[in-house]
């Protein structure tokens, strides 16, 4: 498990750097790239010093240097985004499925990154609170990463012939994977609330992400490798398939003997 935890933190630390890449090299506010909606005003101010801070947090999760302190400001910066921004339109998160998952995946990445932080070793220097917080939020962390889940799940099975076409053709069965997709969020969510088989959901609930990454993702990015929404969806379902290992971790941590 420490193995898959190890995995967990490169997989999540990698696309929080390279969304900060992508915030330099766009140096715009773009739709779809986490966690900053598009329409925040600021513009290029705000692309700037989004994409130095989140370069900055991911190497330094995935060098495991102030990995702790990074982690949490990157919890602590998708959740106040969540909060504070794309709530803003909380009737078109509530009614429109891009605008719902533009604002669920930042919320998700924020529990994964508050767990992240729970399970990585106190900061010797620094602020104490930055301790006390990531003790005491990573709980926490876990609602945040399971109920965007449950959403997720939800809109594969109202949005199905819409999700059965991005499945690659060589795949048969599309529509039925649509829904299969579907029940496993909802089941993986519901394993992790009630601590039910949890390792062994949230585990599972990775490989999917990571097959999503292989098969699904990569291909279309090679298709269109100057299509940014193609890399911006890669590294999320890359950075899901990190923070399900964490979350993974966790629980198994939790469930060892004592």
């Amino acid at each position: 498990m420490n193995r898959l935890l190890h995995a967990g933190r490169i997989l999540f630390a990698l696309p929080i750097a390279v969304f900060g890449l992508q915030y330099l090299h766009y140096g715009k506010l773009v739709g779809g790239l986490p966690p900053v909606p598009e329409w925040t005003p600021g513009g290029p101010l705000i692309a700037y010093a989004t994409g130095l801070a989140l370069l900055a947090a991911g190497l330094c999760i995935a060098a495991n240097w102030k990995a702790r302190i990074a982690a949490t400001f990157i919890g602590l910066f998708f959740l106040f985004n969540v909060v504070f921004l794309h709530l803003l339109h909380a009737s078109a998160v509530w009614n429109n499925g891009v605008t719902r998952t533009r604002a669920l995946e930042p919320l998700a990445l924020s529990g994964a990154a508050f767990v992240l932080a729970g399970l990585l070793p106190a900061e010797a220097s620094g602020p104490n609170w930055i301790n006390t917080f990531a003790d005491r939020f990573a709980s926490c962390g876990l609602y945040l990463f399971a109920i965007p889940m449950i959403a997720f799940g939800w809109q594969h099975f109202i949005y199905a012939p819409f999700i059965a076409t991005l499945i690659p053709s060589w795949i048969p069965g599309h529509l039925f994977f649509a829904y299969f997709t579907g029940a496993a969020f909802i089941a993986a969510a519901a394993a992790i609330i009630t601590r039910i088989q949890a390792p062994l959901a949230a585990t599972l609930l990775g490989v999917m992400f990571l097959l999503w990454v292989i098969v699904l993702h990569a291909p279309r990015v090679a298709v269109q490798p100057r299509n940014g929404d193609e890399w911006s969806s890669l590294f999320v379902a890359m950075a899901f398939c990190g923070g399900s290992f964490i979350v993974a971790g966790m629980m198994a941590r939790r469930n060892a003997p004592k």
